[in-house]
């Protein structure tokens, strides 16, 4: 009786639950009975349905320490008891310390070599509102009529209105009509020499340059480093400001701090944006400059209310600490190598489905020959949740601490969808 009582209970909640999901903004198609409680590391828990999933998500790449994190809430905890918000009117010790530990850290883990300035804002979309902002700054100072943006097809970054003008997808862009001017997307895998011809043909127009290390949303297709170096170099020859968006690819996801760092130095970004990961889950996000472009900022150029705030800027600085360490990122390369091997020998048994592994770390794509929809629900049925990217690839970007056990159990289930799907 008692077994029947909890089963009409949890029917009950379950559908009080799915009726207040009418208060919901049209934005979003998520499955109505799937109501998340709780999460351990790497670890989801439906309480309401009696469920638990292993978590390849990571929420889109952002609890890169994992859910509930005890640190976290511990940090959480005691800075809500001394300073929560003091705006951006005064310094505060946690926002200076961040950002110098993303300055210093950046440098002594390959990143940008002549990082200097850090501007704290609250998500990825604004650091890169911030990063074109600054870019066209510094254009127009050079000649008004230098404000352009080339962004690449395959992009994402970001849904307001300057970060959705350059990101490419149509299906994001079109409903919203005329974004902001001056944009071109170029093809990232065209010829070096027809890249250089295109922006210089357009340098007197063109002021920033922004891509994406390891495309992400577009179907987590890494760069070449010949083409960043490439392009770091055309940008030069025409005074075209530099920014990498490593909102998702970077802070270890990459297996390096930054997916930057796996170049050298004379390809390195003017600005590199971050956010996801920094704040494993509390919304935070920075933009990273060089001097040449901080020289050109003055007072009132740019601006957020809650950016830099204490909290945020509290639990950015243990998450820095505990990526920034080069055993830490190590072990995201091992990790990232169980994934793929596991995947290339699936790869392997269905060949006709299967056209490509690719990715960094732990931000592995597998690539379907049609939407792989049917797996994911299949593997979400079984207690795996995976996200897809672009149009045919399902994305693994679980926490970067999963244990390697319930890495191997996911894989498991994830073969077994595949198998239910094509066999």
């Amino acid at each position: 009786m008692r077994v029947i009582r909890q089963l009409s209970t949890s029917r009950r909640l379950l559908q009080s639950l799915i009726q207040k999901q009418k208060y919901q903004a049209t934005t979003y198609a998520r499955p109505h009975d799937l109501i998340l409680s709780r999460g351990k590391n790497a670890m989801l828990y439906d309480d309401v349905n009696n469920k638990e999933y292993i978590d390849f998500t990571a929420g889109i790449a952002v609890t890169a320490l994992g859910h509930a994190n005890p640190q976290v809430a511990d940090i959480m905890c005691k800075q809500s008891q001394k300073l929560i918000h003091s705006s951006n009117l005064y310094y505060n010790e946690e926002c200076l310390k961040l950002s110098e530990n993303l300055v210093e850290a950046t440098k002594s883990f390959g990143g940008q070599y002549d990082s200097s300035r850090v501007f704290l804002c609250n998500s990825g979309t604004e650091a890169n509102e911030a990063a074109l902002k600054f870019a066209k700054r510094y254009g127009i100072l050079k000649n008004p009529s230098k404000q352009g943006i080339i962004s690449f097809e395959n992009s994402f970054h970001g849904r307001t209105i300057g970060a959705l003008s350059v990101t490419s997808n149509p299906k994001y862009r079109e409903p919203f009509g005329s974004l902001i001017p001056g944009v071109e997307f170029l093809n990232i895998n065209d010829e070096l020499t027809k890249l250089d011809q295109q922006i210089g043909s357009s340098k007197d127009k063109v002021a920033g340059l922004i891509v994406e290390p390891i495309q992400g949303e577009g179907g987590v297709f890494p760069i070449p480093l010949d083409t960043l170096i490439g392009l770091k170099k055309i940008c030069e020859d025409n005074d075209v400001i530099v920014i990498y968006d490593e909102i998702q690819c970077g802070l270890g996801r990459s297996g390096k701090l930054w997916a930057h760092s796996y170049l050298p130095k004379e390809a390195h970004p003017d600005i590199f944006t971050t956010a996801k990961a920094l704040g494993n889950g509390f919304p935070i996000a920075a933009t990273i400059t060089n001097e040449k472009v901080n020289s050109i900022l003055k007072v009132g150029d740019h601006g957020t209310t809650y950016g830099g705030n204490p909290l945020g800027s509290a639990i950015g600085n243990y998450v820095v600490d505990v990526i920034a360490d080069q055993k830490f990122l190590d072990q995201v390369v091992d990790k990232g190598s169980i994934i793929t091997d596991r995947l290339r020998k699936l790869q392997k048994r269905f060949p006709e489905q299967i056209k490509d592994v690719r990715g960094k770390g732990l931000m592995i794509g597998c690539d379907f020959s049609e939407a792989p929809s049917k797996i994911v629900e299949a593997a979400r049925d079984a207690g795996l949740l995976i996200i897809t990217a672009g149009k045919t690839t399902v994305r693994f970007v679980p926490a970067l601490t999963i244990e390697n056990d319930l890495l191997e159990k996911g894989l498991d289930i994830f073969e077994r969808a595949v198998e239910k799907v094509y066999n």
